[in-house]
């Protein structure tokens, strides 16, 4: 794996920082995407050598090409995706404004299809790749905490992953999801603190996942070893959903 360039979007923190910091632990050489170009710079200084942080807003296509083509200049030609980036807002269904409907699939599920199309066809070429989307055991169950944007774009997630799966099997690159049920990162920061316990009291292991026990899980999935699982949604939620 050593020397492989890895993108992962949402990276200046929570999830995605500890992903990055996986990904760059196996070797790789990581593009860290972030609205928050100072934290994913940071974040890749954190890192050390062969980590390069890169403001970007997901939501524009053209500034995704932008960032991309910074990544391929710097590291090389990115054979790992991560499609991590992410907007959570904790809102009844019956109160969400379209604007903000429109807003976080954009940013949570509308990336994923930008940033795969446009690294996608590069693995295709070269007859390896990995892609992994981070969906949530909101996309299967509904959310608790998240509201139903989030939720709905989550699922879309999955969908979107077998899609791609079987666009992909025949070259070489495998798309999996991971789905995550709540991880302990900032953005629960500012989720309503009963509605949180709600959902930590609903946990079989009781308590919340932490990025690294995910970080680990998208590490395999990354890895040689998995050429065979490909559009797979992949479960980490301390049981709270069996299947």
């Amino acid at each position: 794996m050593t020397g492989k360039v890895a993108v992962v979007t949402g990276a200046a923190r929570g999830l995605g920082a500890a992903v990055a910091g996986e990904l760059h632990a196996l070797g790789h050489r990581v593009a860290l995407l972030d609205l928050d170009g100072e934290g994913a710079r940071r974040r890749a200084q954190e890192l050390g050598g062969a980590a390069f942080g890169v403001k970007v807003d997901v939501r524009d296509p053209v500034a995704v090409r932008a960032a991309l083509d910074r990544v391929r200049e710097r590291l090389g030609v990115p054979q790992v995706l991560v499609n991590n980036a992410a907007r959570t807002v904790s809102r009844s269904v019956w109160e969400i404004e379209l604007d903000e409907w429109d807003d976080v699939l954009a940013v949570n599920l509308r990336s994923v299809l930008v940033l795969t199309r446009e690294l996608a066809p590069a693995m295709r070429e070269r007859g390896w790749g990995r892609i992994v989307n981070m969906a949530s055991l909101a996309g299967q169950q509904g959310g608790l905490v998240a509201g139903a944007h989030y939720a709905s774009s989550k699922a879309g997630i999955l969908v979107l992953t077998k899609i791609f799966a079987r666009e992909l099997a025949p070259y070489g690159v495998t798309v999996n999801a991971v789905a995550p049920a709540a991880v302990r990162t900032p953005v629960m920061d500012g989720m309503d603190p009963e509605r949180l316990e709600s959902a930590r009291a609903a946990i079989p292991v009781g308590r919340f996942g932490q990025p690294e026990e995910v970080a680990g899980l998208v590490g395999f999935l990354c890895g040689e070893r998995t050429g065979y699982l490909t559009g797979a949604t992949v479960d980490v939620n301390g049981g709270a959903f069996m299947r």
